[in-house]
């Protein structure tokens, strides 16, 4: 009789997240992420390759597998909890290391990565199993896992809650309590009352990236005023409009779309990774964006759109790029390279923040500065985050009232955060668990 948690990504660094929960003789993966930084440093890009995993470990651009030691062999399902690269992005590459395990996720998550797959033509032969948020499946005769609605920056992020025999181990990693998401469904917070009256939650692994942060994190509904604001409230007259989002915020894309169709602009995606999430989320009959928007994900193609629009005159349209973090191979970084002939007051929005590592702030210095020599307007930070601030992460605790909880998503300092939010809250210093990579604690005992 014991339960295990092992941190093996996520807990020294914002990424690349991966925590391994043992029961017993049985191993479940929560996530298998990147490492952004990390990753565009080695590619110039965040968009996943077909690169060796021997070189993505080397490079610390993946989790480091060899810290699940013994418990390779007992691994039975790999469970990502949305469709976020720092979550997913290590699957295609690395799951295959596990035979026998099935990946159970939800159907955007499994869109996504199934396209993933095929674009890169990465070999892959573990399953790919969908789960709707509010179900269930058995993953033997002892684990039940439960997907638990969540908002987060992405469609149909899910709460983890693995039921074994000796109680229930939750995973909020990322997450946070939007009340008026503007795709989607809202959290479920009557189950999670459930599990906290019900008193056998041991454990509550979550993120705590923003837990220094003291405030509500504000609504997708908030960003979506911030858009209407910029795209409707700011003379464009005779200007190109381009706009750049993270590809996997649906609910961002939408409101664009709603107010690029107020503008009566043609609206065009550029950027292979906006592709892959738009059809995606259309696979599932999510949205359905593809009746609005013209989709130029090759950048073969892309010249060639770009050439149209300054034919057809560029104030005729609203283009949605790759490139917010600055990334050097991105449609945006390429545009101020030459492949767009920016002119003095076209418009460039960047509806997202700055990912805070040393390459993302460097790659949006440089990119931005070619910006400025263009004289562009720039718009910066028309974005509210996907994650929970410190009174989000306050409610949940309280409605889940888990007996242990295990600081994720984070360094040292933002994790030492959510220890003295628990503390505050009332938790005791010996159940609170602050890891690093590689380290592991028993719940139960044997």
């Amino acid at each position: 009789m014991v339960i295990e948690i092992k941190s093996i990504g996520g807990y020294n660094e914002v990424g690349k997240n991966m925590t391994a929960i043992r029961i017993d003789d049985d191993v479940i993966l929560c996530d298998m992420g990147i490492h952004l930084e990390n990753y565009i440093a080695l590619t110039q890009d965040d968009d996943i390759a077909n690169i060796p995993l021997n070189t993505l470990i080397e490079k610390q651009a993946v989790p480091n597998i060899s810290d699940l030691g013994d418990w390779k062999d007992k691994v039975r399902a790999i469970i990502p909890t949305h469709a976020h690269l720092d979550h997913i992005g290590a699957i295609p590459v690395m799951a295959g290391i596990f035979k026998n395990a099935p990946i159970i996720c939800t159907p955007f998550t499994g869109a996504v990565l199934r396209r993933i797959i095929e674009d890169t033509k990465i070999p892959f032969n573990n399953p790919i199993k969908v789960l709707n948020a509010n179900s269930a499946i058995k993953i033997n005769e002892y684990i039940t896992i439960e997907f638990i609605s969540i908002t987060h920056s992405t469609p149909q992020t899910i709460i983890i809650a693995i039921h074994t025999p000796y109680g229930k181990v939750c995973y909020a990693n990322d997450f946070k309590l939007d009340n008026y998401p503007i795709v989607g469904t809202k959290v479920n917070t009557k189950r999670l009352k459930q599990l906290g009256k019900n008193g056998n939650v041991l454990c509550l692994i979550m993120d705590s990236l923003y837990a220094s942060t003291f405030k509500k994190m504000p609504s997708e509904s908030v960003a979506r005023e911030m858009l209407k604001d910029v795209l409707l409230g700011t003379n464009s007259d005779g200007k190109a409009i381009i706009v750049t989002t993270f590809s996997s915020q649906i609910a961002r894309l939408k409101s664009i779309i709603d107010f690029g169709k107020r503008m009566n602009r043609k609206i065009v995606f550029m950027g292979r990774s906006l592709a892959r999430y738009v059809y995606a989320a259309e696979e599932i009959g999510l949205v359905k964006f593809t009746d609005d928007i013209e989709l130029v994900p090759y950048a073969s193609k892309v010249k060639v759109k770009f050439n149209k629009i300054i034919k057809e005159g560029r104030e005729k349209y609203l283009i949605v790029v790759t490139g917010h973090q600055g990334e050097p191979k991105s449609v945006l970084s390429r545009m101020c390279e030459g492949l767009f002939e920016f002119q003095n007051g076209d418009h460039v929005i960047f509806s997202t923040s700055i990912i805070p590592s040393p390459t993302n702030i460097r790659n949006r210095q440089i990119l931005e500065a070619k910006l400025k020599q263009k004289n562009v307007r720039i718009f910066t930070d028309i974005h509210v985050s996907g994650h929970a601030a410190r009174e989000d992460q306050r409610d949940l605790i309280e409605m889940i009232k888990p007996k242990h909880i295990v600081p994720a998503h984070a360094d040292m300092e933002k994790m030492s955060n959510l220890m003295e939010l628990a503390m505050d809250i009332g938790y005791e210093e010996n159940k609170i668990h602050i890891l690093k990579n590689g380290k592991k604690f028993k719940l139960t005992e044997e």
